[in-house]
């Protein structure tokens, strides 16, 4: 018990220090948001990455070896660096299109995922979108919350709503889908589902975490895109797997939802 007790208060320390980081990126951000002289290129994958994504993991990445020296990074821009146990996931703008677009739907994500007997966990997440004024975190054992700042925030709880006919669906694209030949099963479970909405990237799973979406579901993402969701979504209350119902944000792809309706999402996703 004591040595749980002493993880949750080192998860405390951790989760603060993520808000730091969360802040500098902000301000970084948001800075050359709708710049007009913003610079974009496209990487090898053909998605666009803007100066500000990078200058955003430049930040957050020298801040992390000032206070964290020890701590392994892992980011969409820059790559891994270090070993070890614990691990910070950055992705310095989730949803880089709707940047570059002057679409305010983007977010810096900050996890930090610790090794332990079942393989790496998220334990610490924080998600901030300064373009919406939004921003919500978690920590192992202490619960999800969102708000303005840690002294003042809302506590987060999933939906309790047990049926696909009265669900609320969220995802991303259609040509995802079809790519990985599981637009079929997907179709399908849009139909079984009351209200289904095209948000994409970051927002369905704090919408998930919050109780105004019920399931939320993606075909193919990175560890970035997803350790800060997955921790979350879990502390509210939900539960977060791969689409092969593998907890945790390790498989490549994502399901998220209020807990009471994961297996019968996944009974039209599963591989």
């Amino acid at each position: 018990m004591a040595r749980y007790c002493s993880a949750m208060a080192a998860y405390h320390d951790d989760l603060r220090f993520a808000h730091v980081l969360a802040d500098a990126a902000d301000a970084q951000t948001m800075e050359r948001f709708k710049a007009l002289d913003l610079k974009v290129e496209t990487k090898p994958d053909m998605t666009p990455v803007s100066e500000a994504d990078k200058a955003a993991e430049e930040l957050i990445r020298s801040q992390l070896q000032r206070a964290r020296p020890r701590d392994a990074v892992l980011g969409e821009e820059f790559g891994s660096e270090g070993t070890g146990p614990r691990r910070w996931v950055i992705d310095p703008i989730d949803g880089t299109k709707n940047y570059v677009r002057g679409v305010p739907v983007w977010a810096t994500l900050i996890a930090l995922m610790e090794r332990g007997a079942g393989g790496d966990r998220p334990v610490v997440g924080v998600v901030s979108a300064p373009a919406l004024g939004r921003r919500w975190w978690a920590a192992e054992g202490l619960g999800a919350y969102s708000g303005r700042s840690l002294s003042s925030a809302t506590r987060l709880h999933v939906s309790k709503v047990a049926e696909l006919g009265d669900a609320s669906f969220a995802y991303s694209s259609l040509s995802g889908w079809e790519e990985r030949g599981k637009l079929p099963g997907f179709l399908d479970l849009t139909r079984a589902c009351w209200r289904t909405r095209g948000y994409g990237d970051f927002w369905p799973y704090m919408m998930v975490a919050e109780g105004s979406v019920d399931i939320c579901a993606e075909p193919e993402l990175s560890l970035w895109d997803m350790a800060a969701n997955a921790v979350i979504v879990q502390e509210a209350g939900g539960r977060f797997t791969g689409l092969d119902g593998v907890p945790g944000p390790n498989s490549g792809d994502a399901a998220a939802s209020n807990g009471l309706l994961h297996g019968a999402m996944l009974d039209y996703l599963r591989p």
